[in-house]
């Protein structure tokens, strides 16, 4: 609007002329330093600055702006293989402005080769620098590539792949900050198909024989697309596990859109013998019985069904597994009644660079993730076996809190002491 253009201008105007400034003083301070041209180097913040400054067509008259912007704009164009992601793509669109023709397809090409594409994540990178800099920050690293690939590319393939990164790190990752958030959106939104005005529609056929059909259409929510429904106990059979879904509509093979569902069942069963479920989280639980030996202590393997003595000291071990970064998880495991923990104080934990809060309860240990890392992650604690019987130990259930359809427990199990 005009209105807010009166008030935005001025401001912008302002800002480009501070860009245009610091970028004149780098020069002036290369220069004065006598290095060799040959030994010239670019930074990212430069960097930055010409991708700022190319969405306006590098306007501006200052005093040895001319030579700033050819000095720096030529580094660009040589360094660029030495450079991050973000850098990359930044120095792709900003070049491309300047009319290099071959550059920027060479970065595109280079990008495009060490990509890792996946059916489930999409089309990403991986990041070997530290993510607390602003150059190496995976939300706005991912949304500039987009932007990039959009505008040189001619590829709708790779941008809805890309895009599909985007909207799975949201599932279990929040966006950190303004800028990311701002920045993902308007990848989403302005880049590629437009997934919003999509008028497809779901079709679930659930069953062999006699299949229960469920359509969206109508009653899905608006721009998302989500429905839900419930098939009551007495009417659910073996055969409905059998799922297939068809999606209708204009340009719903072509848009690259997505579409994420799930089917579950809920009911009654003994801890004991609950079999263990997976998603990209899965977790093991196991119990060792630790022994004297003339080398000190030493675990040992317990079979199902074993026996154990009062005065037992007791190790469960949680062996925990993510096939990606996840935010706010929790995990809950389940004691035997017949056990008492030895660590009863609870408290912030550190394990190499995985940070949690360990507290015991009753009933279980829970162990609270703030960012669980992708990979392999092992617990242990200790308990005493300190009654006669036969007791019921539950299982050991992990759940992304921000993404409640990621979640995993583990087996029940049964354990037996005597005197």
């Amino acid at each position: 609007p005009q209105e807010l253009s009166a008030k935005t201008d001025p401001m912008v105007r302002t800002a480009l002329a501070y860009v245009r400034a610091r970028l004149v003083d780098d020069h002036m301070d290369f220069l004065k330093s006598k290095v060799k041209s040959a030994d010239a180097s670019i930074g990212d913040i430069q960097v930055q600055a010409l991708y700022t400054l190319s969405a306006f067509g590098f306007e501006g008259d200052e005093k040895g702006y001319k030579e700033a912007i050819s000095h720096y704009r030529a580094l660009a164009a040589k360094q660029w293989m030495g450079m991050g992601l973000q850098s990359q793509a930044m120095t792709a669109i900003l070049l491309h402005r300047s009319g290099d023709s071959k550059t920027p397809p060479a970065i595109l090409k280079s990008l495009k080769e060490r990509a890792v594409k996946s059916e489930e994540l999409g089309m990403y990178w991986k990041s070997s620098g530290a993510r607390w800099y602003w150059q190496n920050a995976p939300i706005e690293t991912q949304s500039m590539l987009i932007e990039a690939f959009t505008l040189l590319s001619k590829d709708p393939a790779s941008v809805s792949a890309m895009k599909q990164w985007l909207l799975t790190q949201k599932q279990t990752n929040r966006w950190s900050s303004t800028r990311s958030t701002a920045d993902a959106c308007h990848a989403l939104l302005m880049n590629g198909a437009d997934w919003l005005k999509s008028d497809r529609s779901a079709e679930i056929r659930a069953g062999i024989e006699n299949p229960m059909v469920f359509k969206g259409g109508s009653g899905a929510e608006a721009g998302t697309g989500y429905f839900k429904a419930v098939v009551d106990g007495p009417f659910v059979e073996p055969d409905l596990g059998r799922i297939e879904v068809t999606v209708k509509g204009k340009g719903a093979a072509e848009d690259g859109s997505l579409g994420w569902g799930s089917a579950y069942w809920q009911y009654f069963e003994m801890l004991d013998r609950i079999r263990p479920a997976e998603t990209p989280l899965s977790i093991v639980k196991k119990i060792y019985v630790e022994r004297n030996s003339p080398k000190g202590p030493v675990l040992q393997s317990v079979e199902e069904g074993a026996t154990y003595q009062v005065g037992d000291r007791l190790k469960v071990r949680v062996e925990l597994r993510s096939d990606r970064d996840m935010e706010y998880v929790h995990l809950k495991d389940m004691r035997a009644s017949g056990s008492e923990p030895l660590n009863v104080l609870s408290g912030y934990r550190r394990q190499g660079v995985l940070g949690y809060y360990e507290s015991t309860r009753d009933a279980a240990t829970n162990f609270f993730f703030g960012f669980l890392p992708k990979g392999t992650h092992v617990f242990e604690y200790s308990v005493y076996a300190t009654h006669e019987g036969r007791f019921s130990v539950g299982p050991a259930t992990v759940e992304c809190m921000y993404a409640p359809e990621f979640r995993a427990h583990s087996a029940g199990s049964e354990i037996r002491v005597k005197r």
